[in-house]
């Protein structure tokens, strides 16, 4: 198969751009209300956002990942996992309902698994079609940095609908100077405060690329502790749990197994979807959809 003949697959962190949507305009106090009164700020962004991300990556299949509720299996491994969040917004609540079913209205294939976060099941999509599609993530997580492969590109959100900072396989090899899949042994000892776990105190994100580069994995560091500085040595025996447990919360879970023909994540045509999404008074996403692909205006 060439690489022209490739299909190219667009991953959307839905969870992201809703978030991202929706703190975009509620800081200024704008929250679209519909006729009952419920906003849809995030909702109507998120989809805005989805449109124009697939209008630049130009792709021929997509999908969108969500998480379902906020317990996962990573708060079975460590109960800290994610605690430190605030609740979401009163105006955000009744949009992450709302905004799922907008994006299968829409016509966009869409996935998500009680007791797994979307990086999961993005994880699991990039290993059931590495080598068979190009693929796009798009996202705000540096998680899924782990995931760059041949043929996979991670495009994150920085600024509007449409600038994205995109790193390939190559990017992150200059730059971090590891294979992608060593960032999560980085993650490991530096811990991610947003997700609530520590790492090993004391190591921050330079010391940790440079346990990573010289020795490779977690387990490899511990089987050299004896030619590391002892203060180095005693960080990592005093938080030894910690980082095995730090580790396995990084770790993208790719073992879901979908077995979806690539018909399933065909782009839709919109045809179905204006008339339902005019009722419910989404004015802003059936512009966005007009404006961007007018060949498909019935």
């Amino acid at each position: 198969m060439t690489g022209e003949q490739k299909p190219h697959i667009l991953l959307i962190d839905g969870m992201a751009l809703l978030f991202r949507s929706f703190f975009a305009t509620s800081a200024m106090g704008h929250f679209f209300p519909n006729d009952d009164g419920v906003p849809t700020n995030g909702v109507q962004g998120f989809a805005r956002h989805a449109m124009t991300a697939a209008s630049i990556f130009n792709p021929t299949h997509m999908a969108v990942c969500w998480d379902m509720g906020a317990h996962t299996f990573r708060n079975d491994l460590f109960d800290g996992y994610k605690a430190n969040r605030p609740e979401p917004a009163p105006e955000l609540v009744p949009q992450f309902d709302m905004t799922r079913e907008v994006s299968e209205l829409i016509g966009w294939k869409n996935y998500g698994i009680p007791g797994m976060e979307a990086d999961d099941l993005i994880g699991s999509l990039v290993c059931e079609w590495e080598g068979k599609a190009d693929i796009t993530i798009v996202t705000g997580d540096k998680d899924l940095l782990q995931l760059l492969r041949p043929g996979v590109k991670i495009a994150f959100m920085k600024k509007g609908y449409n600038v994205y900072d995109i790193y390939s396989e190559e990017r992150f090899v200059e730059e971090y100077e590891i294979a992608p899949e060593r960032f999560v042994e980085v993650k490991a000892f530096t811990g991610d405060t947003s997700d609530g776990y520590p790492g090993v105190k004391g190591i921050g994100p330079k010391t940790a690329l440079k346990l990573v580069k010289e020795y490779g994995t977690v387990e490899d560091v511990i089987e050299s502790l004896h030619e590391l500085t002892p203060g180095m040595r005693k960080k990592i025996e005093e938080d030894m749990e910690m980082l095995h447990l730090s580790k396995k919360l990084a770790q993208i879970h790719c073992e879901l197994e979908f077995n979806d023909p690539i018909e399933q994540l065909s782009l839709p045509d919109f045809s179905g979807a204006r008339e339902p999404l005019g009722e419910k008074g989404y004015t802003m996403i059936l512009r966005q959809m007009n404006s961007l692909f007018p060949e498909l205006i019935a």
